[in-house]
Parts: structure tokens; sequence; C-alpha cells
């Protein structure tokens, strides 16, 4: 079977991993959409499935502060805004917003790398 992504991977009319390395989906695989018959297909972004939360090793709590958001709190305590949805996944939160919403709550900071 032809997999039209893999041969344009193959082509290297796009990347074999578009994402960032910080990225969530980093490692993700891309799809096709088919519509209907004969149209267009759209490429999509896989399923990424957040992990269990006891395999997510846990280094520190942070404590989170009045002006924290996701972004900021990442920054604060990973070093990269970017990886704000890595302390998301340690505490089985789908909205990152959720993370920041109680000024003095305290989040469970993973240790390690993504």
């Amino acid at each position: 079977m032809n997999d039209p992504i893999q041969l344009l991977i193959d082509a290297g009319a796009i990347p074999s991993d578009p994402f960032d390395p910080l990225s969530r989906y980093r490692g993700v695989s891309l799809a096709l959409h088919l519509p209907s018959p004969g149209a267009e297909p759209v490429p999509y972004v896989a399923r990424r499935f957040i992990p269990q939360r006891h395999w997510i090793a846990v280094a520190v709590e942070a404590v989170v502060e009045a002006v924290d958001r996701p972004d900021l709190l990442a920054a604060r305590t990973l070093g990269s805004s970017l990886s704000y949805w890595r302390i998301a996944d340690a505490n089985a939160v789908t909205d990152p917003f959720e993370l920041t919403d109680v000024p003095g709550a305290r989040v469970a900071i993973p240790s390690g790398g993504s």
C-alpha cells in the first residue's frame, strides 16, 4: 500500500517530523483525511494520547503565583515556555489554564525530558 504522507516524506516535500523538538506533537504521526471520493485529501495530525499520570516522574511541586499563566509557569519551572504541556500532562489536565486558575495551588512539575 502506498502511504501518501510517507511518499511526501521520502520525496523530501515535508519533513519527517515537522514539529519543534519541544512541541507536544513531536513524534505524533501525520495522516490524510479523504472527505469524499475524488476530493483533495486534507492532512492532519493524528491523535495524541495524554500519558498516564503515574508514568510521569515528578521532580517538585510549584506554588501557582497570581500572575502565572501556563507558559509563565513552564518558563519559571522548566526553563521553556513551550513546555507548558509537560506540566499539564503531569497534572492530568487537558486544559493547561486549569493549572494556573487558583493562585496558591500546588502543581506537579515533571522531571527530565519530555
